[in-house]
């Protein structure tokens, strides 16, 4: 897991982040308001530890601009200690509030148990993509995205399975058909085109830049994997 840690004083970032690395997770440190906004931009994280006591920038507010384009989980980190502080950062889409000082144990067990719930585990018969927002479970025959079940029918599931087994493999139409509808098939290999269709409106968000069933022009489609 991949964590954002915001911390104006240097030796408590520096303890933080050794403490983060040890118990296995990837870090990325920022000591200003504008170094993390920036560094958030430009990658992808799946938690975000941070201060509010910031130099340039308020923790708040930060974590306002956060929420604008992200529900990544957030801890704050704050000497504030009163109930209306707390209040106050957790109506601003925060997922949990740590009082200064406080223990390195205690925000481990606290981002192991907001990473549970938030990122659920998937069985060893499910596919996760893109950061759990796309789950393909094989057993059950379900689709889920952002939590959501979408309903695909049986060709679509059929379909969109062989792209999640095979991430980023181009497949042709008349192959796609010889493995969901098998080789006796008659019909129009261009009925690919609308199973395609319809599966793109159930799991992508723009039509017209789809983010994980991709056109390869002249060929056929493939499925881009995206990190989970």
């Amino acid at each position: 897991m991949k964590i954002l840690l915001i911390e104006d004083e240097k030796d408590l970032l520096e303890v933080t982040r050794d403490y983060l690395l040890k118990e296995g997770y990837e870090v990325t440190t920022a000591m200003t308001g504008i170094e993390a906004l920036n560094k958030f931009k430009t990658d992808t994280f799946e938690f975000v530890v941070m201060d509010l006591m910031l130099p340039d920038l308020h923790g708040e507010e930060l974590c306002r601009l956060f929420r604008e384009t992200s529900d990544v989980p957030i801890i704050m980190l704050t000497a504030k200690s009163s109930l209306e502080d707390k209040i106050n950062g957790l109506a601003l889409g925060a997922d949990d509030y740590i009082t200064k000082p406080f223990s390195l144990r205690e925000l481990i067990m606290r981002i192991k148990s907001i990473s549970k719930r938030v990122y659920k585990q998937t069985s060893n018969d499910a596919l996760a993509f893109d950061h759990n927002r796309i789950i393909i479970d094989k057993n059950a025959h379900t689709v889920l995205k952002d939590d959501e079940e979408v309903y695909l029918t049986k060709i679509e599931f059929d379909i969109l399975l062989v792209f999640a087994e095979n991430p980023n493999r181009t497949f042709t139409r008349e192959q796609l058909i010889e493995i969901t509808m098998g080789y006796d098939y008659i019909g129009y290999d261009r009925t690919i085109d609308t199973h395609i269709k319809n599966i793109r409106k159930k799991i992508e968000d723009d039509l017209k830049d789809p983010r994980y069933v991709k056109t390869v022009y002249g060929v056929g489609y493939k499925f881009i994997s995206k990190d989970s």
